[in-house]
């Protein structure tokens, strides 16, 4: 299985309506805040808090991405 293989099944598994609505749930909100903010911190202590603005905007732009808020 190549890349080309795995991105489309990665693909049609996030467009499946059941996959969106879970993503878009309060559940996935809360979960997603804690991994997010756990890889935040993680990613600032490995850097010694170099890229912090990056790495809360980066943190910002997945957490549009999931959840219902």
């Amino acid at each position: 299985m190549g890349l080309e293989d795995i991105t489309k099944k990665a693909q049609d598994f996030l467009g499946d309506n059941k996959v969106k609505e879970a993503l878009n749930s309060e559940q996935a909100e809360g979960v997603s805040d804690k991994l997010l903010g756990g890889v935040a911190d993680l990613a600032n202590k490995v850097t010694g808090g170099k890229f912090d603005e990056q790495i809360e905007g980066a943190r910002a732009a997945a957490d549009e991405k999931i959840g219902d808020e």
